[in-house]
Protein backbone atom coordinates (compact mmCIF):
# COMPACT_ATOMS: atom_id res chain seq x y z
CA UNK A 1 0.00 0.00 0.00
CA UNK A 2 1.38 3.42 -0.94
CA UNK A 3 0.93 6.78 0.87
CA UNK A 4 -2.18 7.49 -1.15
CA UNK A 5 -3.69 4.64 -0.76
CA UNK A 6 -2.99 4.83 2.85
CA UNK A 7 -4.73 8.21 3.14
CA UNK A 8 -7.86 7.56 1.10
CA UNK A 9 -8.23 4.22 3.21
CA UNK A 10 -7.73 6.12 6.49
CA UNK A 11 -10.57 8.72 5.17
CA UNK A 12 -12.94 6.13 4.39
CA UNK A 13 -12.53 3.91 8.07
CA UNK A 14 -12.53 7.73 9.59
CA UNK A 15 -14.73 10.25 9.38
CA UNK A 16 -11.77 12.71 8.74
CA UNK A 17 -11.00 14.71 5.36
CA UNK A 18 -8.33 13.30 3.23
CA UNK A 19 -6.76 16.84 4.01
CA UNK A 20 -6.47 15.93 7.95
CA UNK A 21 -5.12 12.44 7.85
CA UNK A 22 -2.40 13.92 5.35
CA UNK A 23 -1.85 16.66 7.70
CA UNK A 24 -1.44 14.04 10.68
CA UNK A 25 0.43 11.75 8.91
CA UNK A 26 2.74 14.23 7.91
CA UNK A 27 3.17 15.26 11.42
CA UNK A 28 3.48 12.02 12.66
CA UNK A 29 6.28 11.65 10.29
CA UNK A 30 8.37 14.96 10.93
CA UNK A 31 7.84 14.32 14.89
CA UNK A 32 9.22 10.66 14.84
CA UNK A 33 12.24 12.19 12.19
CA UNK A 34 12.70 14.72 14.75
CA UNK A 35 13.13 12.27 18.07
CA UNK A 36 15.39 9.70 15.45
CA UNK A 37 17.89 12.49 15.11
CA UNK A 38 18.19 13.11 18.55
CA UNK A 39 19.00 9.30 18.85
CA UNK A 40 15.97 9.07 20.86
CA UNK A 41 13.53 6.59 20.19
CA UNK A 42 9.54 6.31 19.50
CA UNK A 43 7.05 3.16 21.21
CA UNK A 44 4.03 1.83 19.93
CA UNK A 45 2.41 -0.05 22.51
CA UNK A 46 1.98 -3.23 20.35
CA UNK A 47 3.08 -1.73 17.06
CA UNK A 48 6.65 -1.33 17.71
CA UNK A 49 9.23 0.84 18.76
CA UNK A 50 11.22 3.40 16.07
CA UNK A 51 14.73 3.76 17.40
CA UNK A 52 18.07 4.25 16.10
CA UNK A 53 21.32 1.72 15.89
CA UNK A 54 25.07 2.40 15.53
CA UNK A 55 26.75 0.49 12.74
CA UNK A 56 30.53 0.45 13.72
CA UNK A 57 33.13 0.69 11.09
CA UNK A 58 34.27 -2.14 8.96
CA UNK A 59 36.07 -3.45 6.57
CA UNK A 60 34.49 -3.74 2.63
CA UNK A 61 35.19 -4.42 -0.72
CA UNK A 62 34.57 -2.45 -3.99
CA UNK A 63 32.69 -4.82 -5.83
CA UNK A 64 34.40 -3.10 -9.23
CA UNK A 65 37.96 -2.79 -8.33
CA UNK A 66 37.67 -5.92 -5.64
CA UNK A 67 39.61 -3.20 -3.38
CA UNK A 68 39.09 -2.97 0.21
CA UNK A 69 37.68 -0.63 1.39
CA UNK A 70 37.09 1.78 4.83
CA UNK A 71 33.20 1.98 5.85
CA UNK A 72 33.39 4.65 8.49
CA UNK A 73 30.80 3.94 11.60
CA UNK A 74 27.26 5.13 10.42
CA UNK A 75 23.94 5.04 12.35
CA UNK A 76 20.37 3.76 10.45
CA UNK A 77 17.01 3.91 11.40
CA UNK A 78 15.63 0.52 13.03
CA UNK A 79 12.50 -1.21 14.00
CA UNK A 80 11.56 -3.51 16.20
CA UNK A 81 7.89 -5.05 16.08
CA UNK A 82 5.53 -5.27 18.83
CA UNK A 83 3.89 -8.53 20.47
CA UNK A 84 0.62 -7.62 18.64
CA UNK A 85 1.98 -7.03 15.50
CA UNK A 86 4.60 -10.22 15.48
CA UNK A 87 0.88 -12.07 16.55
CA UNK A 88 -1.06 -11.03 13.97
CA UNK A 89 1.37 -11.55 11.13
CA UNK A 90 2.47 -14.98 12.19
CA UNK A 91 -1.29 -15.99 12.40
CA UNK A 92 -1.21 -15.40 8.35
CA UNK A 93 1.23 -18.08 8.32
CA UNK A 94 -0.72 -20.41 10.57
CA UNK A 95 -3.79 -19.75 8.43
CA UNK A 96 -1.68 -20.12 4.83
CA UNK A 97 -0.88 -23.75 6.41
CA UNK A 98 -4.07 -24.62 7.57
CA UNK A 99 -5.61 -24.14 4.49
CA UNK A 100 -2.89 -26.04 2.56
CA UNK A 101 -3.26 -28.94 5.22
CA UNK A 102 -6.92 -28.92 3.95
CA UNK A 103 -6.77 -28.66 0.21
CA UNK A 104 -3.97 -31.39 0.75
CA UNK A 105 -6.25 -33.57 2.73
CA UNK A 106 -9.11 -33.01 0.16
CA UNK A 107 -6.93 -34.23 -2.63
CA UNK A 108 -6.02 -37.04 -1.03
Amino acid sequence: MNRKKLIETLSEETSFSKRDITKVLDSFLRILMKILKKNGKVQWSGFGTFSVAKRAARKGINPATKESIDLPEIFVPKFKAGKLLKETIRSLGERKKAMKDMTTSISL
